[in-house]
């Protein structure tokens, strides 16, 4: 399943929306899987979440259902059920592996008000000509040291008029690694190496999410598989569609 996250749903925690969409699979009534033992919990996994006061068009995540549902039902049902700003972009029936397995890579976009777009051009200029560029940040074991630029796949810098200033635009490609480096950790790159002025919070949103591929930097689609299959199945093309079984159930669809 694709889903955005948009206006102030971007400063929305991991954990409320969480507990947001597990209100929602309620309120869809969908058949949702739920685990065993003693603490039985919806049968949801969410993969690659951005990072909170970020927006995004391509958040992913899997529900295991306990019966077959069509997929466009689960969708319109699920994008009803939750808050405005929290918007199901598309939801597929699931074949074998993980789903988190294929988000190697992220697309963002960084949009820094009242910045020169020459500036941000000699201040990428520099990033990208350093080896390696130190950057800290807080995390829940403290502040943390790391290098932000082997993860940058690609950066580059385009403007965007706007009714009072202009609007410098970074477009980077991150690799997802350990430690995971977002694009704020980029950001904090460029301003080390070089002299930016920027008159307002940067936004940050995430435009693609998926398989990498690496000679050319692109980001692929993580569920083009899915669709093919279901499309595939759909016009007599291949055999019966496979999908995850959940324990206890007999065929328990996954969508992702």
């Amino acid at each position: 399943m694709r889903f955005a996250k948009r206006g102030r749903l971007r400063f929305t925690s991991h954990r409320d929306f969480q507990r947001a969409f597990e209100r929602a699979v309620r309120r869809a009534g969908l058949p949702v899987a739920f685990s065993h033992g003693f603490s039985p919990h919806p049968k949801i996994s969410y993969a690659g979440a951005a990072p909170t006061g970020a927006a995004s068009e391509a958040e992913y995540l899997e529900i295991s259902l306990t019966h077959e549902r069509d997929a466009e039902q689960v969708r319109a049902a699920l994008d009803e059920a939750l808050p405005p700003g929290l918007d199901v972009l598309e939801v597929v029936v699931a074949g074998p592996g993980a789903l988190a397995e294929r988000l190697e890579a992220s697309e963002w976009r960084i949009a820094l008000p009242g910045a020169d777009p020459a500036a941000a051009e000699a201040a990428v200029e520099a990033f990208l000509a350093r080896d390696e560029i130190l950057v800290e940040r807080m995390t829940k074991r403290g502040l943390r040291s790391f290098d932000c630029r082997a993860a940058v796949l690609r950066l580059t810098v385009a403007s965007e008029p706007g009714p009072v200033e202009t609007c410098a635009i970074l477009q980077v490609v991150l690799r997802h690694g350990t430690p995971a480096v977002r694009p704020d950790d980029v950001l904090a790159g460029v301003l080390e190496v070089a002299t930016l002025t920027v008159t307002g919070p940067a936004l940050l949103t995430r435009l693609a999410q998926g398989p990498l591929t690496a000679d050319t930097g692109t980001v692929e689609d993580p569920l083009a598989r899915d669709r093919d299959a279901n499309q595939a199945t759909a016009t007599g093309q291949a055999g019966p569609r496979q999908t995850h079984t959940a324990e206890g159930d007999a065929a328990a669809p996954s969508v992702p």
